[in-house]
């Protein structure tokens, strides 16, 4: 018997909000696993110098959450759980996306010198990947 994978919609998406310190001398955020985010972080990346028009993501993950921040310049996440659609503007540095599983992302609409944190609850596995999203729809309204 395969295991089950969790049935997600857009509303266990969320917007996370940071310590923000203000400082005449420039502002501070930070973030602790498992305190401002749901999740012990196991691995960092971050998405930059992204070219005029272009798209990252495209992809749901089985297990991996994520919780994506814009450092730097702004952008645009484009969410689906399969049936319901939504699209969150991202463009300060205390927000977090917070992802969870079964959730389709497309990041784009990059802001020039754009640069996009993630932090993820997984090491990367290519096998956690969902990169067709029919696929990706059956998989979610059937958990299997």
């Amino acid at each position: 018997m395969r295991p089950s994978i969790p049935i997600r919609t857009i509303h266990d998406v969320s917007i996370l909000t940071f310590p923000k310190i203000t400082d005449p001398r420039g502002n501070l955020t930070f973030v602790e696993q498992e305190h401002h985010i749901p999740f012990a972080i196991s691995r960092a990346y971050w998405i930059y110098d992204v070219p005029g028009g272009g798209k990252r993501g495209g992809h749901a993950y089985k297990n991996q959450q994520e919780c994506i921040i814009a450092l730097s310049g702004s952008f645009d996440v484009y969410l689906h759980d399969g049936s319901t659609q939504k699209t969150v503007s991202l463009n300060r540095a205390y927000y977090g996306l917070y992802i969870p599983s079964m959730i389709w992302r497309r990041m784009q609409n990059f802001s020039t010198n754009a640069v996009a944190l993630i932090l993820a609850s997984h090491p990367y596995d290519q096998k956690d990947y969902i990169r067709d999203f029919e696929k990706f729809k059956t998989l979610n309204r059937t958990g299997s």
